[in-house]
């Protein structure tokens, strides 16, 4: 199946392998799922959380055993504060819905970040851009192709 996510990463010749496991719509913590489905650790995992500070929006991109600090993603995004989006926004500024908003191929441009903790894997799973399908990369590949910030926004 296309998304367009997989969209995004054919058109930029991206390296990626594609990953997909069950999925029940009435998941609740699908990045868990994802790595308990996959037989994967979960610092390999990571989920898309979308937040705002009035109309810019900042993808975060999280290890799935993670909870974001706001604190720490708003001086990485040099923005005054931050605050997550419900799930309707998220769906709307994205195009995917909850459980499967991919960092790539969404419908607005939005200022980027990737955990740290990425740098310490060969590879990190992130959606596909839909429910029950990840993709792989090196975290290089998505820094490049999101032009995303390097930061340690997960709550120690």
């Amino acid at each position: 199946m296309k998304t367009l996510a997989l969209d995004f990463l054919v058109k930029n010749k991206a390296e990626f392998k594609q990953y997909t496991y069950e999925c029940a719509p009435d998941h609740h913590d699908f990045g868990h799922h994802a790595a308990k489905s996959l037989g994967l650790s979960e610092e390999k995992v990571f989920k898309t959380i979308i937040l705002h500070h009035d109309k810019t929006y900042v993808t975060c991109i999280v290890p799935v055993y993670g909870r974001i600090s706001l604190k720490a993603a708003a001086r990485a995004t040099k923005l005054k504060d931050l605050e997550t989006v419900d799930p309707a926004t998220a769906q709307r500024v994205t195009g995917f819905v909850v459980g499967g908003i991919s960092p790539f191929g969404q419908k607005r441009r939005t200022i980027s970040v990737l955990d740290s903790s990425a740098l310490t894997q060969d590879e990190i799973l992130v959606s596909a851009g839909q429910r029950g399908m990840s993709v792989g990369l090196a975290p290089d590949t998505i820094i490049k192709l999101l032009d995303a910030i390097v930061a340690d926004v997960v709550e120690k």
